[in-house]
């Protein structure tokens, strides 16, 4: 990660359920462990955690990430300055350049081959998050 780099330099974010850490390590330009940490200090940073603890985050935690990395790095915040403005704004709100660079692309087509692999991933996901309530609940 180069200080830089700015948000609008940033990619768009796919329009995909899930990232992982790696992925949104990428679309953010933050490394893995930073955003560990930042998941420790930033209380509205909180992953879905699956098998093996495995972290997931969905399209507003990425914003919530590149609107975070845009007020300690771009803004020049500390973690407490940084915690103080996010108090104060929903995610949607978020006082930074991060909302028109990761808004929502304005067609998204009704059905496409990306859309039937996400409806399978998601399934697969919902399926295997049910074997294992099943798996919990028979012991």
């Amino acid at each position: 990660m180069t200080s830089a780099n700015t948000l609008q330099e940033l990619q768009e974010i796919p329009t995909k359920r899930y990232f992982t850490i790696g992925e949104v390590s990428d679309l953010c330009d933050v490394k893995t462990h930073v955003l560990r940490y930042w998941e420790q200090e930033f209380t509205q940073l909180k992953p879905v955690k699956r098998r093996g603890n495995r972290r997931y985050y969905q399209r507003q935690d990425v914003l919530l990430i590149r609107a975070i990395r845009d007020l300690l790095y771009g803004q020049g915040f500390t973690i407490q300055g940084a915690k103080q403005q996010l108090q104060t704004f929903k995610v949607s709100e978020l006082p930074s350049t991060a909302a028109a660079r990761v808004s929502a692309p304005s067609s998204v087509p009704a059905y496409s081959v990306d859309n039937e692999q996400l409806i399978q991933d998601t399934l697969s996901e919902m399926i295997d998050d049910l074997e294992a309530i099943a798996q919990m609940l028979s012991h």
